[in-house]
């Protein structure tokens, strides 16, 4: 059970109940981590303003998402995974194979494997990376615009792993098998 109160958006208060309508404009639906995010509308706003952010940049929605699923996996939260794998599979497409392979830290396609890998780095070493970690995903083609946005997506994915792991974040997506089990 969250250890938080989970906001409707009926019962929000006005910039909350604004920030969370616009949540269902976009995904259908408001997520249990929106709710939690809720309870202080700035928090929220901050999250929404990255992610939307983001959502612009020269990432790939599918490499986003596999930025989301190798973070959560590193970071043990089971609401991100399930919420990822779920949102990768149904929006951004991504492949079951993919998915899987994302949790691994890697990917089937070079250029995607190679985001997966440095935001795995950046997750691990808690932003320490060494010269050949940037040497290497420069390598495979990424930009430095790129860099920086797999370093901004692990923040945003960081963020809500912790809100979720901390809060308990009750998980409403069908959840996420065990990577031991895929």
């Amino acid at each position: 059970m969250s250890r938080v109160t989970l906001i409707e958006p009926a019962s929000a208060g006005p910039v909350a109940a604004e920030q969370l309508d616009a949540v269902k404009k976009a995904l259908g639906v408001v997520p249990n981590l929106a709710k939690a995010l809720a309870n202080s509308p700035s928090a929220l706003k901050g999250y929404l303003g990255l992610n939307g952010a983001l959502g612009g940049g020269e990432l790939s929605a599918a490499d986003r998402e596999r930025v989301a699923l190798a973070v959560a996996e590193v970071n043990g939260c089971d609401y991100c995974l399930s919420a990822h794998t779920y949102i990768a599979a149904n929006v951004a497409k991504v492949s079951e194979v993919e998915i899987v392979a994302a949790r691994r830290g890697t990917s089937t396609d070079p250029r995607s494997a190679a985001v997966v890998d440095l935001a795995v780095k950046v997750t691990e070493t808690r932003g320490s990376l060494a010269d050949e970690d940037l040497a290497k995903a420069r390598e495979a083609g990424l930009s430095d615009a790129e860099i920086v946005e797999v370093v901004a997506g692990v923040a945003l994915n960081v963020l809500t792993n912790y809100v979720n792991k901390a809060l308990d974040v009750d998980i409403e997506w069908p959840v996420a098998k065990p990577l031991a089990e895929l």
